[in-house]
C-alpha cells in the first residue's frame, strides 16, 4: 500500500516537490505579520477602495497616480468583502510558491532536469524576496507574472504554428499586466514595440521578430485602457504615473553625502531642529549608549539636513499637486543633472548598489543585515557578468525568447537606475536572469560534481 502511494504521480510533480516553500512562506507571513502596513501598503488599499467606488484618481488638480492599477485590481475582492489584511499577505505566499513551480516548468524546456531543479531551488531560497513577503506590496506578484510570461514565450517557441499565436497572445497580456503592476514596464513595452518593428523592416520573413512585435502590440493594447484614462485625466499622451518626477528629483541630488535615495518632502519649521527631532536625537544617543539599535535608523538631525538642502526647492512645489507637481520636480531634476553630471553618475552607481545590495542610503546607519544581500545577489551579479561575453558571442544561436527577455531586463534595469530604487525592485527580474544564466552556463560550462577516480 505504501509503495503504491509513493509511486503516485502527484508526488513527482513540481507542485508537490516545491510545496515545502509554500508551507514555510505561509508560516513566515503569519509569524512576521507586524509590518503588513509598511511602505506603500496604504496606497494600494486606498486605490482598491477608489476602484470600488467607480474611479481611480481624484479629478484635476488633485490627480494621484502614484501606483499602477494592476495590484489594486488584484486585491479588490479582499477589500470589497472586508477580509483581514493577513489574507492579502497570504496571497504573496501563493504567488511565490507558484513562481517556483512555473520557473521549473519553464526551465524544463531548455536545460536538463537536474539543473532545472537546482536553479528553481536557488529561486526558492532567494530570501531577499521575503522583505516584501509579509507586506501589501506587488514585489512578490511581479516575479510570478514574469515566470508566467517566460513560460508562454517558451511554449510559443516550441509549439507548432497552430498554437504559436495563442501563447504569444497570452505572453503579451501578461507583459501588459506587468506594466499595470509596475508602471515602469510601460516604457519598456514602448521600446520593445519600436525595436521589434524596426528589426522586422530589415528581415520581414523573421518569425522571431514577428513574434516580438505581436507580444509588444498585445501588451500595449492591454495597457491601453489605463493610458486612455490617464490621457483623459491629464491631457498627456502615454502618461503612466505621478511619481517619476519625485524619484528623479532625489536621484539627481547634487549634495555631498546624499546618494540618490528617496526621502519624504521636507516640511518647514521655525527652528533648525524641532523638539520632536531633539527627542529622537536624545533617544538615539540613549540607544547607542545602551547598545540597542533599530534597523533603518537615520543619523541624528537627518530631517534638518534634508530641509537645509531641499526645502527651498519644495516651497513652491508643495503648493502644486498631481501631474503639475510631477512636472515641476522633473524640471529641477533635469537642471541638477545638467549642472552636476558627474554627481548624477555617482548617484547611478549608488543606485546600482541599492538595487543589488540595499546600500548605500543617504544619512542611514550601517547595519549587519545588509551583508545578507551579498550572497544571493552577489552570485547573480557575478554570473551575469560571466554570461555577457558568451551571450554576445553566440547571440544568434541563443533562442529568441531569451534574447527578448534579456532585452526587457536591460531596459528595465537601465531605466530603474535613473530613479531612486531599492533592492526589492531588482527581485522582479531575477527569474528572467536565472533562466538566461542557466541556459548559457549549460551550453558553455561542463560541471562535474564528483572527482574522477585515480587509476
Amino acid at each position: 500500500m505504501i509503495n503504491s502511494i509513493i509511486k503516485l504521480r502527484i508526488f513527482k510533480t513540481p507542485f508537490f516537490i516545491f510545496s515545502p516553500f509554500l508551507v514555510f512562506s505561509v508560516i513566515w507571513t503569519l509569524v512576521c505579520s507586524d509590518s503588513i502596513m509598511d511602505g506603500d501598503a496604504s496606497k494600494y488599499l486606498h486605490f482598491a477602495q477608489n476602484m470600488l467606488h467607480g474611479f481611480y484618481s481624484p479629478p484635476a488638480p488633485n490627480i494621484n497616480l502614484s501606483v499602477g492599477p494592476g495590484y489594486p485590481l488584484l486585491i479588490i475582492p479582499f477589500v470589497a468583502f472586508n477580509l483581514p489584511l493577513q489574507s492579502i499577505v497570504l496571497l504573496n505566499s501563493v504567488f511565490y510558491y507558484l513562481s517556483i513551480v512555473i520557473l521549473y516548468k519553464t526551465l524544463f524546456f531548455v536545460i536538463k532536469k537536474q539543473n532545472a531543479l537546482i536553479v528553481s531551488l536557488f529561486w526558492g531560497f532567494y530570501y531577499n524576496l521575503f522583505d516584501s513577503m509579509n507586506n501589501i506590496l506587488p514585489e512578490t506578484i511581479a516575479p510570478f507574472l514574469f515566470s508566467i510570461f517566460l513560460y508562454f514565450l517558451f511554449k510559443a517557441h516550441f509549439s507548432n504554428n497552430g498554437k504559436l499565436k495563442r501563447y504569444l497572445f497570452f505572453a503579451g497580456i501578461t507583459l501588459g499586466y506587468i506594466a499595470l503592476t509596475k508602471i515602469i514596464f510601460g516604457y519598456v513595452i514602448l521600446f520593445l514595440l519600436a525595436g521589434s518593428g524596426f528589426l522586422l523592416l530589415f528581415n520581414r520573413k523573421s518569425v522571431n521578430y514577428r513574434s516580438g512585435l505581436l507580444v509588444s502590440i498585445v501588451a500595449l493594447l492591454t495597457l491601453a485602457p489605463y493610458l486612455l484614462y490617464t490621457y483623459q485625466l491629464t491631457g498627456k499622451v502615454f502618461y503612466l504615473g505621478t511619481t517619476a518626477g519625485n524619484n528623479m528629483y532625489w536621484m539627481s541630488t547634487p549634495h555631498e553625502k546624499e546618494y540618490g535615495s528617496w526621502f519624504p518632502e521636507p516640511k518647514p519649521i521655525k527652528d533648525s531642529i524641532s523638539l520632536q527631532e531633539k527627542k529622537s536625537v536624545d533617544a538615539f544617543r540613549q540607544m547607542e549608549y545602551n547598545g540597542i539599535m533599530t534597523d533603518d535608523q537615520n543619523i541624528p538631525g537627518t530631517d534638518d539636513y534634508i530641509r537645509r538642502n531641499h526645502l527651498n526647492n519644495f516651497k513652491n512645489i508643495l503648493k502644486l499637486s498631481g501631474d503639475k507637481q510631477d512636472d515641476a520636480l522633473k524640471q529641477i531634476a533635469f537642471k541638477n543633472i545638467k549642472e552636476h553630471p558627474m554627481k548624477f553618475i555617482e548617484n547611478i552607481f549608488s543606485n546600482m548598489g541599492r538595487m543589488l545590495f540595499n546600500f548605500p542610503y543617504s544619512y542611514k546607519l550601517q547595519k549587519p543585515a545588509t551583508l545578507l544581500r551579498i550572497p544571493h545577489n552577489g552570485i547573480i551579479a557575478a554570473l551575469v557578468l560571466l554570461c555577457l561575453f558568451p551571450t554576445l558571442l553566440n547571440w544568434k544561436q541563443i533562442i529568441y525568447p531569451i534574447r527578448f527577455s534579456v532585452f526587457i531586463c536591460c531596459m528595465y534595469f537601465g531605466a530603474s537606475l535613473t530613479g531612486s530604487a531599492e533592492s526589492r525592485m531588482f527581485s522582479v527580474i531575477v527569474p528572467i536572469l536565472l533562466v538566461w544564466i542557466s541556459i548559457v552556463l549549460e551550453s558553455t560550462v561542463n560541471i562535474k560534481w564528483k572527482f574522477q577516480k585515480n587509476e
